[in-house]
């Protein structure tokens, strides 16, 4: 699985995921860096079929309305440490690679994944 942390979460979680063995991209990583656009990062995610992990709602809508990006995580989390974040990320990432495999869009809240269908 490949996937693509949006601006908005730490260059941190993209590093770790990356030491856990997957293919990840941040957007800082990109050409425009935090600057990239999020039809850029759509088409990024659709051609490289990486899931995009982000906070912003705004790929929530395009997700419903036109299918892009490839494969959602919505980060629902509010404010939290980059530990935290981290912490959240490895207690639940093997359940997340899990539902992957079977669903598109997923949201990560610090207590609880809901899979939407």
């Amino acid at each position: 699985m490949k996937f693509l942390v949006d601006a908005q979460l730490p260059i941190r979680l993209a590093r770790f995921l990356e030491a856990t063995g997957y293919d990840t991209l941040h957007t800082k990583d990109l050409p425009q860096q935090n600057a990239t656009s999020d039809t850029v990062i759509n088409e990024v995610s659709m051609q490289q079929k990486r899931i995009v992990i982000t906070k912003d709602s705004n790929f929530v809508d395009s997700f419903m309305t036109v299918q892009k990006p490839y494969k959602l995580l919505l980060i629902t989390t509010g404010n939290i440490k980059n530990s935290e974040l981290e912490k959240l990320f490895s207690n639940n990432l093997l359940m997340l690679i899990d539902f992957f495999k079977y669903h598109d869009y997923i949201e990560l809240s610090r207590d609880t994944i809901i899979i939407h269908q």
